[in-house]
């Protein structure tokens, strides 16, 4: 069996934390027993290291969102990068014909596929596993996995179930998207599930699929004309056309964490960070990223939410409007990378259209960044903290605190933290672009490659 973690969506309902790169699987929210923190996407594969899961499981993963996977889960879970985002329909294509073309699977081999933002008890993965031999008795080309409404909600899709339902499993009568709740109810009255957008069906089965819309099953082939694609999602490309399908009923906890309404009710803790909430602010959040201190005084039903992204302050039945308010055009202040962290400090344009960017760079001991090059600015690094071990151009120095170093225009460079390294960056080009980056070499010992190191050469 192979898993499918569908990893993506900008989060917009539960900014200012989330943001396009951080979006909401990565908000380290959710209280473990250990008394730390965890996000989503960690509480997915810990869950599904504990059922024995996770050493099946590829990510696939807007390419933006690589580097925080890789700081979150680690770098032993295989992740595949979309280029462009195209809808859970490409996706799972991209990781089938990965599959198929890359790891040489059999077409009889079964996939599931869940999406990374389920919160879910250990039970859920339980079923998982039993999707094959399900998906096997009973002869379907689809297996999903549906949960029992508690109230008629227009949020989710619905699946209805015919009569004929076995021990395990009924057959898929109609699919309902979305519903209003005078029609929700109405299916909730006719057995309908909540469907958890989670699917099982064999290699050959999403191969076919893939056949019948025009596109390739060659990994590469797929990722080169990934652009020309239609955004669709796999309810409505392949579920909703399949005349053979089965749902598998889960009746334990099952949460859509996508708004802050819901999820401050699994924070744990009615305060995050550094602030207060009186006593009589009944039913009201705080989530503070800054380090600054916010107070909150008489002040009911409301979340408090403050990172370097901007500060919400909204009834928690209204929170779901900042969506609408959003604009796209803001770059993120807070990003996660495989190596530590980044946070905007400042961003500004002269007169002369000079692009500033003032960052707080952060990483960890041990960590690097790849040897890379940026073609449209140059760059200034003053290290505030720490010890490391820098490379421009092929040459290898020690660095430390108080050492300020020059990056030119088109100039390969990498830093290897020795000690937990601090820098203040400052990029300054024409146009300031996230895209503007050459990776030569992603580890240390590739790029070591391609250095001089000298005899007496001694890193700290």
């Amino acid at each position: 069996m192979r898993i499918i973690l569908l990893s993506g969506g900008s989060g917009k309902r539960l900014w200012p934390l989330s943001n396009e790169i951080r979006s909401k699987l990565f908000l380290k929210l959710l209280p473990t027993e250990e008394g730390q923190r965890e996000s989503m996407i960690q509480r997915a594969c810990r869950q599904l290291e504990q059922a024995g899961l996770l050493s099946h499981t590829t990510i696939v993963t807007n390419r933006s969102q690589v580097e925080i996977i890789q700081n979150q889960v680690g770098e032993g879970i295989t992740i595949l990068a979309e280029p462009y985002k195209r809808g859970t329909f490409i996706s799972i294509g991209l990781a089938a014909s990965y599959f198929y073309s890359k790891v040489h699977d059999h077409p009889d081999e079964v996939i599931c596929v869940i999406p990374a933002d389920l919160f879910v008890d250990a039970e859920f993965y339980n079923v998982l596993s039993r999707l094959p031999q399900i998906l096997a008795q009973s002869g379907s080309e689809l297996a999903l996995i549906g949960t029992i409404p508690n109230r008629p909600s227009s949020q989710y899709g619905y699946i209805v179930p015919q009569e004929n339902g076995k021990n395990d499993y009924y057959d898929v009568s109609k699919f309902v998207e979305k519903p209003d709740e005078e029609l929700a109810a109405s299916l909730i009255s006719d057995h309908a599930f909540w469907n958890c957008g989670t699917f099982a069906f064999s290699l050959s089965f999403i191969l076919s699929r893939l056949q019948d819309s025009g596109l390739p099953n060659q990994y590469e082939e797929l990722l080169d004309c990934y652009e020309l694609f239609p955004v669709t999602s796999f309810d409505e490309e392949v579920a909703e056309k399949t005349r053979h399908s089965i749902v598998v009923p889960y009746e334990k906890t099952w949460k859509d964490l996508g708004d802050w309404r819901v999820l401050s009710n699994y924070l744990g803790s009615h305060v995050i960070g550094k602030g207060q909430i009186s006593n009589d602010s009944r039913h009201t959040h705080l989530i503070n990223e800054l380090t600054y201190p916010i107070h909150v005084i008489g002040v009911s039903n409301i979340i408090v939410a403050a990172s370097p992204d901007g500060i919400l302050v909204a009834d928690k039945d209204r929170s779901n409007e900042i969506k609408s308010i959003l604009h796209d055009s803001q770059i993120p202040m807070f990003e996660e990378k495989r190596w530590g962290t980044i946070r905007v400090l400042d961003h500004s344009r002269t007169r002369t259209d000079i692009e500033t960017l003032t960052q707080k760079v952060e990483i960890l001991a041990g960590k690097n960044t790849s040897y890379h090059s940026h073609q449209k600015r140059k760059e200034i690094w003053t290290i505030i903290s720490g010890t490391g071990v820098f490379i421009l151009e092929g040459v290898i120095t020690n660095i430390q605190t108080g050492d300020v170093l020059q990056i030119p225009y088109g100039a390969r460079h990498a830093v290897k933290a020795i000690s937990p390294l601090e820098i203040i960056e400052v990029q300054i080009g024409n146009v300031l672009m996230e895209d503007d980056i050459l990776r030569q070499t992603m580890t240390w010992e590739e790029t070591l490659k391609y250095c001089s190191i000298a005899d007496d050469f001694d890193p700290f």
